[in-house]
């Protein structure tokens, strides 16, 4: 860290010189883990040259298995998105007092996952140039145009979910010249965060909070409706659309426990991170748990009392065939582990909830891998005609690059903007008390008035 530098955040506010921090001290542990996650990206550029140059048949989809690791990542990785929108905006809606350390970093994960999503089903395509088509061609009664318009709405909305709350630190940034100025000019604007512009600025957060709720929530119904609408075994049901959506808050909420776990160690942030905001995220782990396990149990038993020769061959080769690994496993990820954990207030803890979190986003990537495969190579047509999929080199190289550009990504914009809001700790910090004491008087009787007997006469 150069001295001018460091005397400049001498001087700051304690909240900012923490936060602002990150910013411009860079340790060599850093560089290691972004060489190691730059070559996977790379070695994942080459296994998608190999698909590019010799076809899907580098793949392991075939027929009937058109669909495997880039349809269930798609899936998987627009499900975590929810962790900014639903969760962040739900919170902000709430007036959740202790959402100010979370937001920022539920926020980028959002917007930076939407695009690795977004580009699964062009690995997808053998001819990436036939993505024109569903533009060039658009039918309104087709799901996939309905997917493609939501999800580009949903990351437009989302990127400036994102931005318009960063506005007062891009600006702080700026004004203190620890980093880049004219970067920061730039993407502050003329914000100068006086009381008018401030005020503006909560208006259109809280209209935007508003807004990005209903748009999360149609993207992953449509993203459900895509499998519900057409009549393979075990995807025409009337529950994918709000499965999805509830798998997906799960797996989001999952996704901001393991970031701040990994945030809060690497970045020294015990004081924003503290414990009563993993006990609370637990709690909602441990919520969403059995709302997993009720969607389910509702899903499987249907199948099951329904009876149909079709679905009960899916049905079976999950529950006691091939696929009862990863069936069990996801079982295991998505119930038992995390509601062993967060049932008990001893384990909602840093650590405790990391374990259930790694644990829910295994199981929630399973449980997409249990709704692609074993439908997809278990048709309706004669038992004779049963297909396979094992996924090949090139699909497992592209899915590991896919998380490694993720995590690189996250890792670069902590250099940049910083992960927990400072304005929004600084407005707690000064509003906090008054604050609480009006919300008590608010939830307290009145006082009542004595009078003695003299002075009721």
């Amino acid at each position: 860290m150069r001295p001018e530098v460091r005397d400049r955040l001498a001087r700051m506010h304690p909240d900012e010189r923490a936060l602002l921090r990150p910013l411009v001290e860079t340790t060599r542990t850093f560089y290691i883990f972004a060489a190691i996650l730059g070559v996977v990206v790379l070695w994942g550029l080459f296994a998608y040259y190999q698909q590019m140059r010799y076809g899907l048949g580098r793949t392991g989809m075939n027929r009937p298995a058109y669909w495997g690791i880039y349809i269930i990542s798609f899936v998987f990785f627009i499900g975590i998105s929810h962790a900014g929108t639903l969760i962040s905006a739900i919170l902000r809606v709430c007036k959740a007092e202790w959402r100010r350390s979370i937001t920022r970093s539920a926020e980028l994960i959002t917007v930076l996952v939407i695009g690795f999503g977004a580009i699964q089903p062009v690995f997808d395509l053998g001819r990436p140039d036939r993505l024109l088509n569903i533009f060039f061609h658009a039918h309104l009664t087709s799901p996939l145009l309905w997917d493609v318009l939501s999800i580009g709405l949903y990351f437009m909305s989302c990127t400036i979910y994102l931005y318009v709350p960063l506005l007062p630190d891009l600006a702080l940034i700026r004004d203190s010249g620890i980093k880049a100025p004219w970067l920061y000019r730039i993407l502050a604007g003329g914000y100068q965060d006086t009381p008018k512009q401030r005020a503006v600025l909560e208006r259109v957060i809280g209209a935007l909070s508003v807004a990005v709720i209903p748009i999360a929530i149609s993207v992953h119904t449509i993203i459900g409706w895509i499998f519900a609408m057409t009549l393979r075994p075990m995807w025409h049901s009337t529950i994918f659309g709000p499965y999805f959506v509830m798998g997906a808050i799960y797996s989001g909420i999952a996704a901001i426990l393991v970031a701040m776990v990994v945030l809060r160690r690497v970045y020294r942030l015990e004081q924003y991170f503290k414990d009563i905001h993993f006990d609370y995220l637990g709690q909602m782990l441990l919520l969403f748990s059995l709302l997993w396990l009720y969607f389910t149990f509702a899903e499987y038993l249907t199948a099951f009392y329904g009876a149909e020769p079709a679905v009960m061959r899916t049905f079976w080769a999950k529950v006691s065939g091939p696929f009862a690994v990863p069936f069990w496993a996801m079982v295991a990820g998505c119930f038992v582990i995390p509601f062993g954990l967060m049932a008990r207030k001893a384990t909602r803890t840093p650590g405790g909830t990391l374990v259930a979190g790694i644990a829910v986003v295994i199981g929630m990537w399973l449980e997409r891998y249990n709704i692609v495969v074993p439908t997809s190579v278990n048709p309706r047509w004669e038992l004779e005609s049963i297909g396979h999929y094992l996924p090949s080199w090139v699909e497992l190289s592209i899915l590991a690059a896919s998380f490694a550009g993720f995590i690189l990504l996250y890792m670069v914009a902590t250099k940049f903007v910083p992960i927990v809001s400072i304005w929004e700790i600084k407005e707690g910090r000064e509003h906090s008390a008054q604050e609480v004491s009006r919300r008590v008087s608010e939830y307290l009787p009145d006082t009542p008035v004595l009078t003695t007997v003299g002075d009721s006469k």
